[in-house]
Formats: structure tokens, C-alpha cells, sequence
């Protein structure tokens, strides 16, 4: 028997739902934590993908404290699968293009994408509703956009 404490028990509240703002910063979480490592420079691109957007700008310290709380709960119990699965239903496709290109952006924020993050991309991009080759242009482009094409 696990001495952990459910979210329950915590006195904490998971909605069965998301909005989708909450949606979208999940999928930049699960970005950032799919390789099971959240470093520095991944929480730094996070806090920057998010702090200018709508509604995230409008939103205190401690609202985007409590956003990311009950997100990082969700993760522990459910897993980057399961916070994906619950993220989803609740972005439009145009919100999912750019939650994709988001979570790009957010596993080449510490320069090296591992075989995890690649994986993940690709998973996230086949459970999506675009058509593939939108989804494919989309990680392409961002890979494009970080690469160093100038390091010899």
C-alpha cells in the first residue's frame, strides 16, 4: 500500500474537464516533461511560450502558480499520456496547430531533442485533428527555425 495521497485527499479539485486554457498550457507541460526531466532551460521556455499569450498574460503569479499545481498533480497521476488524453477534446483544431507547434518549440528550448521528446512529438502529432502532413510541416518547420545550420 502506497503512502502517496490522492488529489482527493489533498483537498484538491481536478475538473473532469478542461477549458482550454488549460488544455493548451497541458500539452506545453507534457512537452516539457516527456523525457521525465523538467531542466531549467525547459521551465524557463515554458514560463516564455506562455507569459505573453492570451489569457496567460492576464493572470497573476499566483493563478499561473495554482494553473501549474493542478497541472503537475494531473501529470503525476495520469501520466504525459493521460494529461494529453484529457488536454485535447477541450483545443480546436486551429488551438491544436499551435499547441503543437508550441510543444515543438518548447523540446528544442535545451538545444537537443531526445529520442523521448522525438517520440512524443510524433505521438501528439498522430492524435491531433489536423490532416498528418500538417502536423509533420508543422514539426518540420519548427526544427528548421532551431537549427544551427551555421555551427560547423
Amino acid at each position: 500500500m502506497s503512502d502517496a495521497l490522492t488529489l482527493a485527499q489533498m483537498g484538491c479539485v481536478v475538473p473532469a474537464f478542461m477549458t482550454d486554457a488549460e488544455a493548451f498550457a497541458a500539452v506545453a507541460l507534457a512537452a516539457v516533461s516527456c523525457d521525465g526531466a523538467l531542466g531549467r532551460d525547459e521551465a524557463h521556455a515554458l514560463r516564455r511560450q506562455l507569459e505573453f499569450r492570451y489569457p496567460y498574460r492576464e493572470r497573476s503569479e499566483a493563478a499561473m502558480g495554482e494553473l501549474f499545481d493542478q497541472l503537475l498533480s494531473l501529470l503525476r497521476q495520469e501520466g504525459v499520456d493521460g494529461l494529453i488524453s484529457k488536454a485535447l477534446p477541450a483545443l480546436s483544431s486551429l488551438q491544436q496547430e499551435s499547441a503543437l507547434a508550441v510543444a515543438a518549440q518548447l523540446v528544442h528550448s535545451d538545444r537537443e531533442v531526445s529520442k523521448e521528446e522525438a517520440a512524443f512529438l510524433e505521438d501528439l502529432a498522430c492524435k491531433l485533428d489536423l490532416p498528418s502532413d500538417r502536423a509533420r510541416i508543422v514539426i518540420q518547420a519548427i526544427s528548421a527555425l532551431n537549427r544551427d545550420s551555421l555551427l560547423s
